[in-house]
């Protein structure tokens, strides 16, 4: 796993190179042609088209799961019927909130490898909150609505903590599609994790400000994920797609 300072050095202070499979180092996964995409809170499918066409390109057949976010069994199984239809080996990746729901599907016997983007990564009945406590507190909470047992984000804090690095004629659209999450979501907790016994590759997004960067670090480390780091607000599937197509294409078996 590539340390922090050894990424730090490949970074510029003004943007991030796109990271290469073969730069990577390897890892024993079975060679996959499907992914299986899992968008998290505040979002919808729709976050990961621009990942897609880069994967299409590469020979992957994508499927972006459309999220149901209303607790964590009921979207794990919106998860695993996505992974029964797929012909064969499978990379399962997740951002932000969907880390919790590719840990908990990622024991389908189609998956190969999981791919975590800015994400979260519980231990099995672990309390994530109380996990994410130890770190300083992300500035997009404060942004956080709720109302009739769901919650999302204010359009402030979405366009500033959220997408912050993206144009903000996309981030306004990307905020049009918001969905909702059930306040289930925030007390739920996972059953079994999946990164235990799946290689892992992780994306830690260094100007996150809906995730601590810090507790993505920890994450990454804790799971022994083949790790890199992008100059990134918490969409990097958005402001960084090709980095993260190139990063699902490695845990795929794949070469640029």
């Amino acid at each position: 796993m590539y340390s922090r300072r050894s990424f730090n050095a490949m970074l510029t202070a003004t943007a991030v190179s796109a990271l290469a499979p073969q730069a990577l180092p390897a890892q024993s996964v079975p060679r996959a042609k499907n992914v299986v995409l899992v968008h998290g809170l505040y979002a919808d499918g729709s976050s990961w088209l621009e990942v897609i066409a880069h994967l299409q390109r590469a020979g992957l057949r994508a499927t972006a799961v459309q999220n149901p976010l209303r607790s964590i069994a009921e979207d794990a199984a919106a998860v695993r019927r996505a992974l029964a239809l797929q012909d064969g080996p499978t990379v399962l990746a997740g951002h932000s909130f969907a880390g919790t729901l590719i840990s908990e599907a990622g024991t389908h016997p189609n998956v190969s490898a999981l791919v975590y983007v800015a994400a979260r990564a519980p231990d099995a009945g672990e309390d994530f909150g109380a996990l994410a406590a130890r770190f300083p507190k992300p500035p997009a909470s404060a942004g956080v609505v709720k109302a009739d047992g769901f919650f999302w984000l204010n359009e402030e804090a979405f366009l500033r903590d959220f997408a912050g690095d993206l144009e903000p004629a996309k981030a306004r659209a990307l905020y049009a599609v918001q969905a909702a999450g059930a306040d289930a979501l925030l007390s739920d907790r996972t059953t079994v994790a999946a990164w235990r016994s799946r290689p892992c590759w992780y994306q830690v997004s260094t100007e996150d400000r809906t995730i601590n960067p810090e507790l993505e670090r920890f994450l990454a480390q804790r799971m022994k994920a083949t790790t890199i780091e992008l100059k990134s607000s918490h969409v990097s599937l958005l402001s960084h797609p090709r980095e993260i197509a190139d990063l699902i294409r490695a845990a795929a078996g794949q070469a640029a």
